[in-house]
């Protein structure tokens, strides 16, 4: 080979579809499209096997083929002279290409018609431009550049000390080192079966709140088979929620909060975050380049992924132990105007002022809270009472009830609630309530 194969990775993102041209026994050819090819090494392929019993029985005959790849950015094209060496059907090789064609299928559609059977490996035997473009050099990038980047993030990780700074702080770094376009960190609820996002960058709205079922979509399905998943051209793929607009109307009609999205987002990747062998979340970022993330950018976002969930991790476990002080006497509201508070005890959703706010655990322990205020007038909370409590039917302690009530926290501030949680110590919670709550509940009416 003349180029290294690593030089064209391009052409194995998936962005143009290839072509592979197989021998019958008779030299009668057959050509073939191809949905998924990736680099195995320095000097094999591997091909996706779905539905092309021909080009198998060729293989069969006849091992040799030719494979012609186009490379995005410029248009080249390559062609592959290979042999073939044989079928996997497990494995780590078959299980990346099994995950990115379920992922492409998915926001096809068509999750369920486009299965992986087998991948076929390919010696690489030679390797040439046949058209366009500049010819292809390997990728040149500052030695080190990926673990400067890396540094630089967890760097940011090391200063913070709670779990939103924690949130705020990967964000931001993410934001100055990538220079990317946006950016999501969802939360796992194992309780609901999916993701909540709980910060972003970016975006128009927050999205805060926002729910991504486990094996849904892109983030869905990292989360699902715990494993990175690219994009490099979105532009032929029915993005997650496209169609759905972010509204208080739509918050208010579905219970839900829309998942935010990048208009015209060319690439995007997605990084569960796993820690001690529990899937804690994923990290999302996309851009309106094409091509944005590739595998060196993977490896980089897979340290980061890692490091931000032992952060999240150590910050929901310091939170559980710390001292709290004793509850401090109550406040009189500045104001006596009415509030209106709404709870749907079928999901826990809550309204405030006739807008939606949370569900789930979030929204019980809101409920929580102000029947304490109402009963007693308390304003002052912990962590621990929090836990303690068997009334609230809390998840076990690895569920992140840190999360939960920073996902409250950070609903309430975005709907300007008359409602808001600070929090003036680790493993405290203080409720502040400007107005007269009025509570109604499908259990009881005050």
């Amino acid at each position: 080979m003349t180029l290294p194969l690593a030089a064209l990775d391009a052409c194995f993102e998936g962005v143009v579809p290839s072509i592979v041209c197989t021998l019958a026994a008779d030299g009668t050819p057959n050509v073939s499209y191809l949905s998924h090819v990736a680099r195995l090494g320095e000097a094999q392929v591997a091909l996706s096997n779905q539905f092309f019993s021909k080009t198998s029985a060729n293989l069969r005959a006849n091992p040799r083929a030719a494979l012609l790849v186009v490379d995005p950015t410029d248009s080249a094209q390559y062609r592959l002279d290979i042999l073939y060496r044989g079928s996997l059907e497990d494995g780590p090789a078959f299980g990346r290409m099994a995950a990115d064609l379920r992922a492409k299928s998915a926001q096809l559609g068509m999750a369920d018609v486009m299965r992986l059977r087998a991948v076929d490996v390919f010696d690489v035997l030679a390797l040439r431009q046949v058209r366009g473009g500049q010819a292809a050099t390997a990728p040149e990038r500052p030695a080190g550049q990926g673990l400067v980047r890396a540094l630089a993030v967890t760097e940011a990780l090391t200063r913070a000390t709670e779990l939103a700074g924690v949130v705020d702080a990967v964000l931001d770094a993410l934001a100055a080192t990538f220079g990317h376009e946006a950016a999501l960190v969802l939360l796992h609820d194992p309780g609901r079966g999916c993701l909540v996002a709980l910060g972003s960058r970016g975006y128009g709205a927050s999205g805060i709140g926002a729910e991504v079922p486990l094996g849904e979509g892109l983030i869905g399905l990292a989360a699902q088979d715990r494993r990175l998943l690219r994009v490099g051209d979105a532009s032929r793929l029915r993005r997650y929620g496209a169609a759905i607009e972010a509204s208080a109307e739509h918050e208010a009609r579905t219970r839900s909060v829309a998942l935010p999205r990048l208009p015209e987002a060319m690439s995007q990747i997605a990084v569960p975050m796993e820690v001690q062998g529990r899937l804690l979340g994923v990290l999302f970022l996309e851009s309106t380049r094409r091509m944005a993330f590739d595998a060196e950018d993977g490896l980089v976002l897979s340290l980061v992924a890692r490091q931000l969930g032992m952060a999240i991790a150590l910050a929901e476990a310091e939170a559980g132990e710390a001292a709290a002080a004793g509850p401090q006497g109550s406040t009189p509201p500045a104001t006596d105007r009415p509030v209106q508070v709404v709870h749907h005890a079928q999901d826990d959703s809550v309204f405030i002022e006739h807008e939606y706010l949370v569900k789930g655990v979030a929204g019980r322990l809101l409920m929580w809270m102000l029947g304490a205020y109402q009963a007693a007038g308390r304003l002052d909370f912990t962590n621990r009472e929090i836990r303690a409590d068997g009334a609230l039917r809390l998840p076990e302690l690895k569920d992140n009830l840190e999360t939960r009530l920073l996902l409250l926290q950070r609903r309430l501030e975005e709907k300007r609630a008359p409602v808001r949680l600070l929090r003036p110590a680790r493993g405290r919670i203080r409720l502040e309530v400007q107005g007269r709550l009025v509570v109604t509940s499908d259990r009881r009416r005050t």
